[in-house]
Formats: structure tokens, sequence, C-alpha cells
């Protein structure tokens, strides 16, 4: 029997698609990632019976980078990136094995169908997942067709068979588009970025961001924020005159009136008309105009407009309003939600839509009615040729979907609901009044029939007390004339949902992006939210946006982005060369490049008026081994030290509390070791500043501390104080921390594995020599009192690991226990045993190759 091998872009829609092909009766197993299920049963594909296997990727399986060389940024100048630095494809996420999972699955398959998100990042996965699975597949017969596309909406039985029925075949062009966007923004992006970060950040010591990143779509989305905020800074306000009325008849309310000059901007000429209207006692009624008017109900939704409802109506952001959409599309209550379009397809079954929601207890009446009466035609929107616009696709309730999905989905379904309702109905009536010389109106709205606001009622016509009955002719008696001083108002900083209408406006992003541009910018540091989602732009960001206006505003305006991205289209439709566009743009920002490099003067200018100099930041800490000097601690991101004699900055670790290590030195250059900890419980460890820029030996990668070092003496290496190999990853090793005693530990130097161990002892040291079992490094213990050796002995040397003395005086932390040694009957406990060696020489960490399962014995 042939094979059919199905791949999805999550685990959670290859499960709901394969559960719908196979009516419920497919078998369900573990990939060998973990991450992944296959779902295996048998039915017919192209006339025969054959066996079908549903899986699927978790996103892009692979992402594009520079060669190994290129990533050093001490080592490659930036303009190298433009055109020298080869790029490669690297798995997205190396932890999933994702490669190598298809490869096995794909193994003897003859038919590939290819089930991920039909979008162009959709078709490029396509052509990721091919790459990987093809040589492993049976070879095709003669010109036979062994790869196939479907292409559906939702996840619901009609659709889902429907693209079995009518399968297609991958694009290549929209899949070309995609690989010329990263390219694009990766040699872009990571040139510019890497050449303002080390400029800057050697400069100046309180710009508080790790990295000054530049992005050809994020840097216009910051420069519409700034732009808003340059607008509100220069507003002046000015001050203008209203002349206001009221009136009344009888023992009616008074009406207040609108002046139809609307105002003056001179005080004088206000004055002058409030005196004129001031002779007439009387207001005469000129007209009643009553005209019946319609509040149009809403175009079918698609995805700029859900992210701006989202965050405008219920103060979600985009990225995360898009991450909920999502997941309620692929666990099959909502549609496919990256469209353009607001116009549904001609076919589209609006009524069975519509009729699933007829039993809510929100909606329901509504719907029944609609159903009984007959149905609204939708408006004519805009037709991208994507997917329909965002519909619900089943009922739900709240304690389904959660809180924030229940919101999502309760607009979706009253936006659907409400574009295949009728219009809002209502009366507008108009009174002019004429008083001596001047002219007043006043206008009031009565509600004739709902519509579609009996679904979305915040868009509804607000109850207004009724205007009083009267005709031409009438007179009302004037109550009061005067003036009223206002003034003009500058306008508030963009909001979320107002940024994401100047991307939509300009082509700024994709729908699909949108959402990340806007939250880069958040992350960096260059704008934070404020209340009512509104973007307020950071010192940092107000001056980067200056910067590249000064220098060259193509940078930051959203001119060329716009053009770059016609052309991507044009790739897509198979209308550009997809060499070409590449060349052409990289190019055109290489010239940028070259001469935001040579003009950086200009926004170095106005960096020193807001930062302040590196030298003059930050508080002495340790010395310099070079110059002996105090070099400073700069706290803000990234933290550092600084040496203002030798004008050199050293990187420290980040994300933990820096301190001086009892003016200990290294001995290899003489600078003083700094301690980082991530807390009272957590790790710590001591750093060489100038060891962790600079590797000593060759077997050691930059950012690496003293646990990590291979010095074959130094009193604070991987060799004097690393006991064995971590109980819980792969490449760690637990190495001895003196520093808290006497709370004493030992911590993994590449995970989050902390073991506490020996509390309230004297002395704690790691041995010269190791465990006959397990050939960790033997530790020598004095508690001097209250000894809790056997005897009462106060001092003992053995196996942290295995010897019995030791079992109850070890505590781990952190650590999962995900490994099947880990668990309960992996290891008796003391008994562990190690095929290790003992390492000799410079340079080699005491690190035995098997997990010590003794020690996880102990916690199961």
């Amino acid at each position: 029997m042939r094979t059919v091998f199905m791949v999805a872009e999550k685990p959670s829609l290859a499960q709901s698609i394969a559960k719908i092909l196979s009516k419920g009766s497919c078998l369900t197993r573990k990939g060998l990632n973990g991450a992944c299920s296959v779902h295996e049963y048998t039915g017919n594909f192209e006339g025969q019976n054959m066996r079908f296997k549903m899986t699927s990727v978790c996103g892009h399986v692979m992402s594009l980078d520079f060669i190994g060389k290129y990533n050093n940024w001490d080592k490659v100048d930036p303009a190298e990136l433009f055109s020298k630095a080869p790029t490669e494809k690297k798995e997205a996420n190396p932890k999933l094995n994702m490669v190598k999972f298809l490869q096995v699955e794909a193994k003897g398959c003859d038919y590939v169908v290819l089930w991920l998100d039909c979008d162009k990042e959709g078709e490029n996965i396509c052509f990721e997942v091919l790459d990987a699975i093809q040589p492993f597949m049976n070879k095709s017969y003669g010109h036979e067709c062994t790869v196939y596309r479907a292409k559906f909406s939702s996840i619901t039985d009609t659709d889902i068979c429907n693209a079995m029925n009518r399968l297609g075949e991958p694009n290549k062009n929209e899949a070309l588009s995609v690989d010329a966007r990263q390219e694009l923004d990766l040699r872009i992006g990571c040139a510019f970025t890497r050449f303002q970060t080390k400029y800057f950040q050697g400069k100046y010591g309180n710009l508080d961001s790790s990295l000054i990143s530049f992005g050809p779509c994020q840097t216009p989305t910051l420069g519409f924020c700034v732009d808003r905020h340059d607008k509100i800074q220069s507003f002046k306000p000015e001050s203008y005159w209203v002349v206001q009325a009221k009136v009344f008849k009888g023992k009616d309310s008074p009406l207040t009136l609108d002046w139809d000059r609307v105002r003056v901007f001179d005080r004088d000429v206000g004055q002058m008309f409030v005196n004129i209207a001031k002779t007439a006692k009387e207001a005469k009624v000129d007209s009643v105009t009553k005209k019946e008017k319609a509040k149009q109900r809403p175009l079918a939704l698609n995805t700029v407009e859900m992210l701006r409802v989202g965050s405008s109506a219920l103060g979600m952001g985009p990225q995360h309003t898009m991450q909920i959409a999502e997941r309620l599309y692929t666990q099959g209550y909502i549609s496919y939600p990256r469209t353009e379009t607001t116009h549904y397809p001609e076919n589209f079954d609006l009524k069975s839509t519509l009729r699933q929601q007829a039993n809510s207890s929100f909606w329901g009446e509504t719907v029944k009615a609609l159903i009984s009466e007959g149905i609204n035609r939708p408006r004519k929107g805009a037709d991208a040729g994507d997917h329909p616009p965002i519909t619900p696709m089943r009922a739900a309730s709240e304690s389904e979907l959660g809180s924030d999905g229940w919101r999502l989905y309760d607009y979706i379904t009253r936006h659907f609901i409400a574009t295949v309702s009728h219009d809002c109905k209502f009366l507008q009536t108009t009174i002019s009044f004429s008083i001596a010389t001047e002219t007043f109106t006043c206008t009031g709205k009565t509600l004739i029939s709902a519509g579609y606001t009996e679904v979305m009622p915040w868009q509804g016509i607000p109850l207004e007390e009724a205007l009083p009955v009267c005709e031409r002719g009438d007179t009302f008696t004037v109550d009061e004339i005067k003036l009223l001083e206002k003034q003009t108002n500058p306008p508030d900083y963009l909001t979320e949902a107002e940024l994401i209408t100047l991307m939509e406006k300009h082509g700024i992003g994709t729908d699909a992006s949108i959402p990340v541009h806007i939250n880069n910018i958040c992350q960096r540091n260059y704008v934070t939210v404020e209340t009512g989602r509104k973007l307020k732009p950071t010192n940092l960001g107000i001056v980067l946006v200056h910067g590249y206006y000064k220098i060259d505003a193509d940078l930051v305006l959203p001119t060329i982005r716009s053009a770059v991205e016609k052309q991507l289209t044009l790739i897509a439709l198979g209308k550009a060369n997809f060499d070409q566009v590449l060349q052409h743009t990289l190019d055109i920002f290489k010239r940028k490049f070259h001469y935001f490099v040579d003009s950086i003067s200009g926004m170095d200018e106005l960096m020193e008026v807001s930062f302040s100099p590196i030298a003059a930041t930050g508080k002495p800490l340790s010395r310099c081994g070079k110059c002996h000097r105090f070099m400073k601690y700069i706290q803000a991101k990234p933290s550092r030290l600084h040496c203002s004699h030798c004008d050199e900055t050293y990187s420290l670790p980040q994300n933990g509390a820096i301190k001086l290590y009892k003016e200990l030195r290294c001995p290899l250059d003489e600078f003083e070791l700094v301690l980082w900890t991530s807390g009272s419980r957590g790790k710590s460890y001591p750093v060489c500043p100038y060891c962790f820029s600079n590797p000593p030996f060759r077997d050691m990668k930059k950012g690496m501390g003293c646990n990590e070092c291979t010095h074959p003496s130094c009193q604070h290496s991987l060799n004097s104080l690393g006991i064995g190999q971590c109980v819980e990853c792969e490449t760690g090793v637990l190495v001895f921390d003196p520093t808290p005693g006497p709370k004493w530990r030992m911590s993994c130097n590449k995970c989050n594995v902390v073991v506490h161990f020996f509390e309230n002892a004297h002395k704690v040291q790691v041995s010269q020599d190791s465990c006959e079992s397990c050939e960790a490094s033997l530790v020598s213990v004095d508690f001097k009192t209250r000894s809790p050796f056997p005897d009462g002995d106060t001092q003992h040397t053995g196996c942290v690991f295995c010897d019995p003395a030791f079992q109850d005086l070890v505590e781990l932390k952190h650590a999962t226990m995900r490994h099947p040694m880990h668990r309960a009957g992996g290891a008796r406990r003391g008994r562990g045993k190690g095929r290790g060696r003992r390492p000799v020489g410079r340079g080699n960490p005491k690190k035995p190759k098997d997990k010590m399962a003794a020690l996880a014995a102990y916690f199961v």
C-alpha cells in the first residue's frame, strides 16, 4: 500500500485535519522530537486505497542567517553584510530536530500533501518542508505528480474536505517573495544595527537599551510615532471665541444653540457679534428640517480592522490580538485570521454561518429574527484575492475560550452578524434660528430602526432629549448670549489603532507583520505604551528618528519600504525577477549605509544632548588590569564596565546583580574579578571583565565566566571548582560556588540547575581526587560543630552523587527531571555509575560523560 505524507503548520492543526479526514478513526503517536504527533489512518487518494500519515511543523522549519564567521560583530565590518557575507538556511529551532523528524516520517512515502497556512509565509514553509523530505521519499513513476498543496480558510469539515478534493500545487513565486524579504531584512537590519549599536554603546552610558536596532519596516513605524510627538511639541495653542446662545419656549428646558460662524480668532470681533445678538429679545425659527439618515453596517472584517479594534476597544496589543486569533483559528472557532479581503465570496454560505449562532444567549434572538426576515446583502468591500473575511465558524462560550479569547470571539461574531443586518436608521431634525442678524442651529436625532447596532450597541444612536415641536415663524425667548473663549488643542500621541492605519496606508509591513513591528519598537525601548494604548516615544526613539532625518530621511520615511513591498508583491505574482529585485534594493541601501557611516557625527550631536558620555556615567567598582585605576560600573542596559583612562569598555553578564569579588584578580590579566548573581537562592559566579570579552583559551567562547574557564590552576576556574556533569542538561557542569557560605551550593554553568548542599557547614572544598564510581570530583566538608555525619565525625570527604553520608544533605533546585534517568527506578540511592573519566591537564573540565542518576534519585 502506498503512503501519503501530510504536513500542517501547527500540531493542533494537524490533529484537527486528521480527525476530519479520517472521520475520527486515526491512530496517534508522538514523533521523535516530542513536540509533534503523527496521526495515521487509511483512506482513498487519487482513486486508490492508501495509508495516510498526518503531522506538522511548528512554524518555519528554517531561518536565514549568516555563516558562522559573519556572526562575529568584532571581526566583521558591517558593510560586508550587504554583499560579501554568504547566508545559509539554519534550523529555526534546533532543539526541535524538525528536519530529522520530517525526514524519518517521510521516508518511504509516495506523495506529500502540504496543509500549511494559506499565505505567502505558508508557501515559503511548503518549500522548506519539501527541501527536507523529498530526498527521503520514494521516487515518482515517470511524470507522476507527487507534491500537492491544500488551500483552505477554516477548520471545518466542509472546508477541509473541499480542500482535499481540490488539491493544487505550492506557489514558488510567493515563497521566493518571502525569501527576498527575509534576506533584505537580515542584511540591511544587521548592518545598520551592528554599526550604530557598537558606535553609541561605546560612547554613552545611559542609553538603557541593549540593542540599538534598525529595521526597514521597524524604523518607519517608529518614525510615525516620533512625527506625532514632534507635532505635539511644536504645537502653539491659539485662542478663539465662540458665541453661545440659549433660548427657551414656555416651560421647556433651554436649548443651547450652535453658532453658524463656528468661531472667530479676534476677541473684539466676537464681542461685536455678541452685542448685535443681544439687541434681540427673541429668536425666530427660520426653518425646521427633518431628514431620514442611515448609519451603514460595517464591511466584512479583515486583519487590519481586527487589530485596530483589538487595541482601541478591547485594550489588547496587536501582537497579543493576533496570537489569540491564531489560537481561535487552530481550534476551529474562527476562519483564517490573516486576510486583506473585506468582501464575502459569492459562494460563501452566510446563512449556515449565521444559523450556528442562533442559540446564543447574547445575540441568539437577533440572529433568529434575521433568519426569519431574511438576511441583508452585505456591503461590497475589497477582494484582495487571498482569504475570505474573518468570521465565526462555530458557536462557543466564554468558559471554552477564556477571557481574552472570548472577548475577541465576541467581537468577531458581532461584527459578522452586523454585516448581514440592516443599516441603523434615524431621523435627524435641524432647527435654524435667527437672533438679530446672526444664525444659530440645533440638531437632534431620533432612532427609527436600530438595525446592526442591536449587536454592536456601542455604535448606536445615543438617546437625546427631544427637541421642542415647532415650525417656521415660531419665536423663542432668548435666555442668554455670551462669548466663550477657547483654545486650539495639540494632537494626542498616536494610538496603536492609528499607527496600524498609517502603516496600512503607506504599505509598511503586511497584515501578518504589522503586529511584530509595533511590538519591536516597544521591546527595544523606543516607545512606551501609555494609558489608552497610546505610543509615546522615549528619548532614544526620538533621537534615532531625528538623527535619521538629519543624515538621510529615506531611512525613516515610509516611501522606500513601500516601494520595496510593491516589488516583493511583483515577485509573488511572477512579474519581477527575484535576483534583480534583491540586488537592486541591496545596492541602494549599501550606498545609504556608507553615507550613514560617514555622516554619523550628525546623529552623535543629537545623542550628546540627550545622553551622558560613558566616562561620566556609573560608579567606580573594580580595577583595570592595564592601568590599575578603577573602572566604572554602568548599570543601565546593557550593564558594562568602562575604564576612562584606557578608554575601554568591557561587557558583563546581563539580567543579574554585579559586585566586586573580594578584590581578587585574574592570574592572566590582573583585572579584578566581579561577581554576577541572579539572587540569594539562585546562581552566582565570578567573572573576569577582560576574559569575558577576550577568551584566553581556544576552547572558550566570548561571554564565559570563571565557571567555564579552562585555566589549569586558577582557584576560580572550572578545573578547580568543577564537580560533575549536570543532572539536567547535556553539556553543563555543576561547579562549586564558594560565595554564599554557610549556604553552600553548586550550579550548572550552562542551565539553571542549582544544588544546595551542606548547609551550615564551616568549610566546603573541592578535592583533587575523584570518585571511583562516577569519577566526579570529591568534596571535603567540615562541620566543626553539630555534625550530621555518622558517629559524630565533623569532617568527611566523599562524592556528592554516590556517598550515602551525603544523600540527605543535598537539595536540587530548578531542574525539571525530564530525562528517563531522572525518574524513580532509574538508579538506586548512592549507587550512581558514571562512565566518564577524570580529565587531566590544561583546559579540561571535570565532567563525567553520563548523568548523575543517583543525585536525581534523591528527589523523585
